[in-house]
């Protein structure tokens, strides 16, 4: 049934690009009159997880139009990803390169970090394996572990505490922060962020040009970390430049 939704679903979107909730079930119910509400609200949860369409905010839904947020996986990460997935099968977990944030800066950085989030209890553990056979790996490096050896180095990997529900994607199998997780943690991880403190503004602009950003799912996961009035003056200043 929820196919006999897909079809009709941009016809929906025609006269707007956003619609409030109770407009498009109204829209939803003119077409398919015997379905109840909890039928049309798990309909809609499923073309959301699908990727047809997006609650950019509360009570507001749109047509997921945007190129999805895809950025170059390397063969490295794949290799650290898997080694970790092996050892550790049970464990939540996700990795993500410190250069995918170029695409969204005036000033392209030469040194990038790999890091690893993973869940607080396994965090420690994880670190000892890499260590085994990774060299300069640093566990929850503080603002003077990155200004006294990890700024020096090449190549690092970073394995850091992961906060519980955070925001996640999985692309080619590997599991990795979304964006709207990137942008929260850059608020607030300084040092691990600190090439992009000057330009957060202009990022944030940059990724709200290109891509559809899920300020529900972003707000949701700024209230975990304390930073909802934050994030929120960040949206408000990028949107009015």
């Amino acid at each position: 049934m929820a196919e006999a939704l897909e079809k009709h679903i941009r016809r929906y979107f025609k006269r707007s690009e956003k619609l409030p909730k109770q407009e498009l079930v109204g829209s939803i119910k003119k077409d398919f009159p015997k379905w109840s509400d909890n039928t049309i609200n798990m309909y809609l949860s499923k073309l959301k997880k699908e990727g047809i369409i997006n609650a950019p905010s509360r009570g507001i839904y749109e047509m997921d139009n945007n190129i999805p947020f895809q950025p170059n996986i390397s063969n490295n990460l794949k290799r650290v990803f898997n080694k970790v997935k092996r050892e550790f099968p049970y464990i939540n977990f996700c990795i993500w390169d410190t250069v995918w944030l170029n695409d969204f800066m005036r000033h392209q950085l030469f040194k990038h970090y790999v890091v690893i989030e993973v869940e607080k209890d396994a965090a420690e553990s994880v670190f000892t394996f890499l260590t085994e056979s990774n060299k300069n790996v640093f566990f929850n490096p503080d603002e003077e572990i990155f200004d006294r050896y990890i700024h020096h180095q090449d190549e690092v990997l970073i394995v850091k505490n992961m906060v519980s529900e955070s925001p996640l994607i999985e692309k080619e199998k590997i599991v990795i922060p979304a964006l709207e997780k990137l942008l929260v943690d850059m608020l607030i991880e300084t040092a691990l962020f600190s090439a992009q403190q000057n330009e957060k503004e202009f990022i944030m602009r940059s990724v709200m040009q290109k891509y559809t950003l899920n300020e529900l799912k972003m707000r949701r996961y700024a209230v975990r970390r304390n930073r909802e009035r934050e994030i929120d003056e960040l949206i408000n200043i990028s949107l009015a430049k």
